[in-house]
């Protein structure tokens, strides 16, 4: 009975956590991020369908700042992107392409040395339908997402929580270095950890390089 016990337990702790894959001979086989990526991209395929379907000419990754220029107004290339979370010189470029398929024109600023971008007539057509479709591809994640056993904002968040016990370049270093999971405390635990090691939930053992789909 013991040995049966034992057995149990053993494989119920073991079992917790995947066997790691076999390592490739190029490292850049392991992409922990590229399911996450096609999973998006797909989802954007979808988006971008949905467009063509209903006639209208605009990538969808340009609804985000037609949207933000049609609620607040002008802005700056430079306010744009800190509105949107980006860089100014990827700002720069989605101004461009914008400007080129006659979204967006520019105007002197405030003061001669900036220049605002302003939604033309034939973008403003579109900001109905634009946000229509937000709005509805928000709450179509969230009814995909209701039917998930994890909801995936909670992952975010536990993610969020373990790299806050233990910084993404940490973890790095500790393996780029060669040392292992327990090295420093008898739980697994390093120093700013809180005993749940790398395996919690929302921190998956794995390779991770992130920025490439």
């Amino acid at each position: 009975m013991y040995e049966c016990l034992y057995k149990c337990c053993h494989l119920g702790v073991t079992s917790s956590r995947p066997p790691e894959p076999p390592r490739p001979d190029d490292p850049t086989e392991l992409d922990f991020w590229r399911p996450l990526a096609r999973l998006r991209q797909a989802m954007e395929a979808e988006i971008a369908r949905l467009y063509t379907e209903r006639g209208v000419r605009v990538q969808p990754r340009f609804t985000m700042p037609l949207i933000r220029l049609a609620r607040r107004g002008p802005m700056t290339i430079r306010q744009l992107a800190e509105s949107l979370e980006v860089t100014h010189s990827a700002m720069s470029q989605t101004v461009g392409a914008l400007r080129t398929d006659g979204m967006v024109t520019t105007r002197p600023g405030r003061d001669a040395r900036t220049r605002e971008v302003v939604l033309t007539d034939r973008a403003r057509e579109l900001v109905p339908f634009l946000e229509a479709e937000w709005l509805a591809t928000e709450r179509a994640a969230e009814e995909l997402e209701a039917e998930l056993p994890y909801p995936l904002r909670q992952v975010v968040r536990d993610m969020e929580a373990a790299l806050a016990r233990r910084s993404f370049r940490d973890r790095i270093v500790r393996h780029l270095d060669g040392s292992a999971p327990g090295d420093s405390d008898p739980d697994g635990s390093g120093p700013g950890d809180s005993g749940l090691g790398d395996s919690g939930p929302g921190d998956p053992p794995g390779s991770a390089r992130p920025g490439f789909p």
